[in-house]
């Protein structure tokens, strides 16, 4: 079963493609699932004063939306495509991000944390904002909008759980021991609220290259019986699937036989 829930296209404005041409790519590569799976608009900061392509415009949403549908009617029997929205969570927004999740039919949403105020920690325009800081206390700051994300119900797959390492800042190894009990404690969240987490593959392609989550994260998530998916996060066609014979094969390692699939909100477990 080989499937990619993560993907974007050209409306997010930092990616290239358009839908279609992903879906082609995944016919290609011979996926079984597709997942279409775009950013949210901003919601917390003005778009026109903020850093450019950042996310789609909130006009092209509905767009964004019924093109998916119309594809995944036009490649029935070639290719099942499944249509999400990665919607990030932003404290104090929980209100304008539950109606973007109930104003439209989604397969699956994925929860992701890529804000801690208007400061994108994934955004390598932003790196200088690390500068001065104690990592441990952003690293306390992120874990906690995680779990809190997790725990609102808007989500159905928390997405890569530990991008907060994404440029390589991590804490002092003398933390290390604090910074396992801030993973368990947001896995705790992740497996409390009966959401899926995925294995976000473009990690390896990153400063970090490392798969997100790290290894030690995906192996507790496992022995919590947290259920998994996998995604390329491609921003390009080209992208499509990148490193995922990687993400599998170290879910065949942990002992996982099986990934999550989405459609309609409802979750169905398929063979690994």
């Amino acid at each position: 079963m080989l499937i990619d829930y993560h993907t974007h296209h050209a409306r997010c404005g930092h990616a290239v493609g358009e839908l279609e041409e992903y879906v082609k790519r995944g016919i290609e590569l011979g996926l079984s699932q597709l997942g279409l799976s775009d950013h949210m608009p901003l919601l917390h900061v003005d778009p026109a004063a903020y850093y450019p392509e950042m996310a789609m415009p909130l006009d092209e949403l509905p767009r964004y939306v019924e093109e998916a549908f119309q594809l995944k009617e036009k490649y029935r029997g070639q290719i099942d495509l499944r249509v999400g929205l990665e919607g990030d969570y932003i404290e104090g927004w929980e209100r304008q991000i539950e109606e973007i999740v109930k104003a439209y039919p989604w397969d699956y949403v994925i929860g992701s944390v890529h804000f801690l105020g208007e400061w994108d920690v994934s955004d390598f325009r932003q790196v200088h904002n690390w500068e001065g800081q104690n990592v441990f206390a952003v690293y306390e700051r992120y874990y906690d909008a995680v779990a809190k994300a997790a725990r609102t119900g808007f989500y159905d797959i928390m997405g890569h759980l530990d991008v907060i390492k994404r440029f390589g800042h991590r804490p002092d190894a003398a933390l290390e021991a604090e910074t396992v009990d801030l993973e368990l404690h947001t896995l705790t969240a992740v497996k409390e609220a009966g959401v899926a987490m995925e294995l976000n593959a473009s990690g390896l392609s990153k400063p970090v290259a490392e798969m997100f989550p790290s290894r030690r994260i995906l192996s507790a998530a496992v022995e919590m019986g947290i259920p998994l998916t996998v995604g390329s996060d491609a921003h390009d066609p080209l992208k499509l699937g990148e490193h995922l014979d990687q993400a599998r094969a170290l879910l065949h390692e942990l002992g996982v036989c099986e990934l999550a699939t989405f459609e309609g909100r409802k979750r169905t477990m398929v063979p690994l």
